[in-house]
């Protein structure tokens, strides 16, 4: 069997199956099990596949993919920000939108920022800004202990020398810190899926992402509120706090910002054109 005959096998398949972007998981399929690289891919369809490829372990793959179980929790990981993460049900997965968080936390720190990273999950966002900074210290919360175990695990294989700079604290929102603990930067990306509409999303996260991680309350703003209300006990005078949002919420969360005496407040969008990041800035008086 050549190249080309096995991609259009998994592509078609996961097409029958519904699979939401079945081009893009044969070729992450093709690639971490039958050793195909890209280039290979486009320029040399009619290549053999290797004969110590493992086609039973191939048919598996597609068998749970078929399944509406996500590739990543197949694989066992996946990229964000350049770095590898294990992910598993217990936390959500990692997904390419929330690299601008990230990317916008970037742009706001300085040597020796304090990052606080709300409802940290997998770890993703607060790991990968200590790795990509200098001098960095950050803090991860969460409820979930089972997420927070997770992000150990990440933060142990991907910061090495970095490992001291960030520790991860269970506890609901601020409550995981202590009296008068203050940081540079807040950055979270919170659960904001109105319950309502959970039923309605992709059986690859409503079946497989933990609703902790996903059920937002009644209007989707139940931890927009909380966090925003109690980011000045936590956040310097003229820090930042950056929200990742639901395409549909800017308006609201900004209101919300604006309430609470932030200032600068504005709105970033994804690479698609849609509302995603929102930022605030707490005043110096």
């Amino acid at each position: 069997m050549n190249i080309s005959e096995l991609k259009n096998l998994i592509q078609s398949r996961l097409e029958k199956a519904g699979i939401d972007d079945p081009k893009s998981d044969t070729g992450i399929i093709l690639r971490e099990y039958a050793n195909v690289s890209l280039s290979d891919l486009y320029s040399n369809p009619e290549k053999e596949v290797a004969p110590d490829v493992d086609m039973n372990r191939i048919e598996e793959v597609i068998t749970l993919r078929e399944k509406r179980i996500p590739l990543q929790h197949i694989i066992g990981k996946t990229c964000f920000m350049g770095f590898d993460f294990e992910v598993s049900s217990d936390a959500l997965i990692p997904r390419p939108d929330t690299e601008i968080l990230t990317e916008e936390a970037l742009r706001d720190y300085h040597d020796g920022s304090k990052f606080l990273d709300l409802c940290t999950g997998t770890g993703c966002i607060i790991t990968s800004l200590i790795a990509l900074t200098n001098d960095c210290y950050g803090v991860g919360t969460d409820i979930s202990g089972k997420a927070l175990a997770l992000a150990g695990r990440n933060a142990d294989n991907i910061l090495a020398d970095k490992r001291d700079r960030l520790v991860f604290k269970q506890g609901d929102l601020y409550d995981a810190l202590g009296e008068g603990e203050k940081f540079d930067v807040i950055i979270s990306n919170p659960p904001y899926i109105r319950t309502a509409d959970i039923e309605g999303l992709m059986p690859e996260v409503k079946d497989h992402d933990p609703h902790l991680a996903l059920d937002g309350g009644e209007d989707g703003l139940v931890f927009y509120r909380r966090i925003i209300e109690g980011a000045s006990k936590h956040l310097v005078k003229g820090g930042d706090l950056l929200l990742e949002i639901g395409y549909d919420q800017a308006e609201d969360v900004m209101k919300i910002m604006e309430t609470n005496g932030f200032i600068e407040i504005n709105c970033i969008k994804d690479f698609a054109g849609c509302d995603r990041v929102v930022r605030g800035i707490l005043p110096l008086l």
